[in-house]
């Protein structure tokens, strides 16, 4: 039974609230620290997966429909904080992407100030292309920004289009691979032999690090499932991640450098290796940086040409494919969470836009605050499909298929978002081009 959705009166209401889905609804294991001062990720292990199950069963059992900010950001700390946001009134949805007129700043980039400068956050969105950016940000003076031109249509698997994923064994890397050797001259080469036992791949790793130069960076796929002391946030198990490793002074420790999570410290050997003998993953390059170069305006637009989708947004594309394939006759609803479940990592590359957008306001000297406005609309863009995916699990697990309809609207407006964005990336590209003269025939 479904209860009729109420606001709640006090705090105290939703706590109860939450203190009664997580004993009774989510086993949480950790309820001797509940509390308001409770941490939701330190105290009660709340990751991705389990709040938006909280905030389900919160509006299921107990009528306390999610406000916007829980299912899209992560504005509450605290069982108190997270409390309060159920007695916030949510903002009015922006009805159309705002006009963004950039303007030309020399002075911000004199100054370094702003998006010209070195201190503004860079999101990691791919960690692959982060290993790569990693490589080049080694060498003095290179940008590596447009390593991540085409990130946020990276490829992902459909199979027969009724699901996405982020990944499958087997996946290759080779566009970008190829690109980030053209653009950059970095060698990017495979060591890691699919047809040979993962003992031998074990044993080639191991002489890669040992013999590893100062040039040199070894990268391999693991599970990180089989770390928990990591990060998985998104609850992914499976979790193939690439990470580097290098020697120690201790044979029987690595140093693991997790560029895409900001993270590096030493780990046990026999755990890494185990991460990396898991079935779920496969996957090793050898990144030769020693000739790194600076990649040439033609290479940047042909690059940015080869990856840029201007019509089209992939991931919205396959999610329409997905929905439909489970609301028609014979399709299975409540298989759709399942369907769906890669959603969020997948929804995060989207956040390549910004540098994107941050490569070309620098090359064309432009100000940081028409560079925010668009960062407010990749971040619009991002929890709005945060707010879809919460939409996908109740659709699944109510199997009314009454509610495709809104799902449907929603993946169209954002979709119409998502061009948006594209449309003010283009004209950055063709302004870029403009100043360094031509190249090529612009985008097609």
């Amino acid at each position: 039974m479904t209860m009729t959705p109420t606001r709640p009166r006090t705090s105290d209401d939703v706590v109860d609230a939450v203190r009664d889905v997580l004993a009774n609804r989510l086993a949480c294991r950790h309820m001797a620290r509940f509390g308001p001062d409770a941490s939701l990720g330190t105290d009660l292990a709340l990751d991705s997966l389990m709040t938006m199950n909280l905030l389900l069963h919160l509006e299921k059992d107990h009528g306390l429909v999610a406000p916007e900010k829980a299912i899209t950001t992560r504005a509450a700390e605290t069982v108190g904080e997270f409390a309060a946001l159920f007695l916030e009134e949510d903002e009015d949805e922006k009805a159309a992407p705002v006009t963004i007129s950039a303007l030309s700043a020399p002075h911000e980039a004199d100054r370094r100030e702003g998006v010209h400068g070195e201190d503004y956050y860079k999101v990691k969105v791919h960690c692959f292309i982060s290993c790569i950016a990693d490589a080049v940000m080694r060498a003095p003076g290179l940008d590596e920004r447009p390593l991540f031109f085409g990130v946020w249509d990276a490829p992902f698997v459909t199979g027969d289009g009724s699901v996405i994923r982020y990944h499958e064994p087997g996946m290759e890397q080779d566009f970008f691979r190829e690109w980030a050797e053209r653009l950059y001259g970095l060698r990017i080469v495979s060591w890691y032999d699919a047809h040979r036992s993962i003992d031998d791949n074990l044993a080639t790793m191991r002489d890669l690090i040992a013999r590893r130069t100062e040039a040199e960076d070894v990268m391999v796929m693991l599970d990180m499932v089989r770390l928990p002391e990591r990060e998985n946030l998104l609850n992914k198990d499976p979790f193939p991640h690439f990470v580097l490793l290098e020697r120690t002074d201790d044979p029987e420790t690595l140093l693991m450098r997790d560029v895409d999570y900001r993270w590096e410290g030493p780990m046990a050997r026999e755990r890494v290796e185990d991460a990396i003998r898991q079935p779920s993953v496969e996957g090793g390059y050898i990144v030769d940086r020693s000739a790194t170069r600076a990649p040439s305006p033609d290479d940047i637009a042909a690059y940015f040409e080869a990856s840029f989708h201007p019509r089209s947004n992939p991931l919205f594309d396959a999610l329409r494919t997905v929905v439909a394939a489970h609301v028609r006759p014979g399709g299975d609803l409540a298989a759709l969470e399942d369907a769906v479940a890669d959603f969020p990592l997948l929804l995060v590359r989207k956040y390549a836009y910004e540098h994107g957008f941050a490569f070309f306001w620098r090359a064309l000297q432009r100000d940081t605050a028409s560079f925010m406005a668009w960062c407010d609309e990749i971040e619009a863009l991002v929890r709005g499909a945060r707010s879809l995916n919460f939409e996908l699990l109740k659709l699944s697990r109510s199997a009314d298929p009454a509610s495709v309809g809104a799902v449907n609207d929603a993946i169209e407006r954002l979709d119409r978002q998502e061009r948006a964005i594209k449309d003010g990336l283009a004209e950055a590209f063709a302004a870029w081009q403009r100043s360094v003269g031509p190249l090529g025939d612009g985008i097609r």
